[in-house]
């Protein structure tokens, strides 16, 4: 397989997916941490990795790709990792891979910018939360959560059937963004809290690592409820 390496911030939820991804199966990499927020994707060395100037990327004998589902991909099939992250059945792909189409516009899109614009934009340019904005997304992500619970997680333990997959992964740690954020998508859905824990604990012992950071944010922002808490 030859030498992989990662960039990363774990207050990336796809970085987040990756590195679960990776430690869950054990797969030898190298961790190289970028800190967004004290702009390190913005310099010019990491320009030259990732024109795009964002994590995660992967870097494998020098081919580099820039986003996370096509690393994910592409991982499953460079690897022998377990079956079921992405079946070589193609129907039980084609079900992974429709959510992975799905979530683009969807989980991701939601749950990541109603936590941007209720607290990150906020914080970094020092201005009040643009309201009109916080309620259109979370008006988009109550939607997109009452389609986990009556579609996806609709007689199934998993999004894509009866075990976990790369789904399942970038799924929850789009959940875990808003979060920090003050709002907890499991409340008052029973099925998906469930699926929640469900997940963090096939995860387990490494959620807990890789969530350290997030978990130190909610805690913070949590105890003074305003915008003041540093990234």
């Amino acid at each position: 397989m030859g030498k992989l390496r990662l960039f990363y911030d774990t207050l990336s939820q796809p970085s987040r997916a990756l590195k679960l991804f990776f430690m869950t199966n054990r797969i030898p990499y190298d961790a190289v941490a970028v800190n967004l927020s004290k702009g390190e994707h913005l310099q010019s060395d990491f320009e030259e990795l990732n024109p795009f100037k964002k994590v995660p990327v992967l870097e494998h004998n020098g081919f580099v790709l820039t986003e996370s589902v096509a690393i994910l991909r592409y991982i499953c099939r460079e690897l022998n990792v377990p079956d079921h992250w992405y079946p070589q059945d193609s129907q039980l792909q084609a079900r992974v891979d429709e959510y992975l189409e799905w979530q683009h516009l969807n989980t991701r899109l939601f749950c990541a910018m109603y936590f941007q614009y209720k607290v990150l934009r906020p914080v970094m340019s020092g201005k009040p939360a643009d309201e009109k904005l916080v309620k259109f997304y979370y008006n988009g992500m109550q939607v997109v959560l009452d389609q986990l619970c009556n579609v996806w997680l609709k007689d199934r333990n998993y999004l894509c059937g009866d075990k976990i997959s790369i789904a399942d992964l970038l799924g929850l740690c789009e959940l875990d963004q808003p979060r920090m954020a003050g709002y907890d998508p499991g409340k008052d859905r029973p099925i998906l809290k469930a699926y929640m824990e469900r997940v963090r604990s096939d995860l387990e012992p490494h959620y807990s690592v890789v969530m350290e950071r997030v978990n130190k944010f909610i805690t913070k922002y949590s105890d003074s409820h305003s915008l003041t808490a540093k990234l």
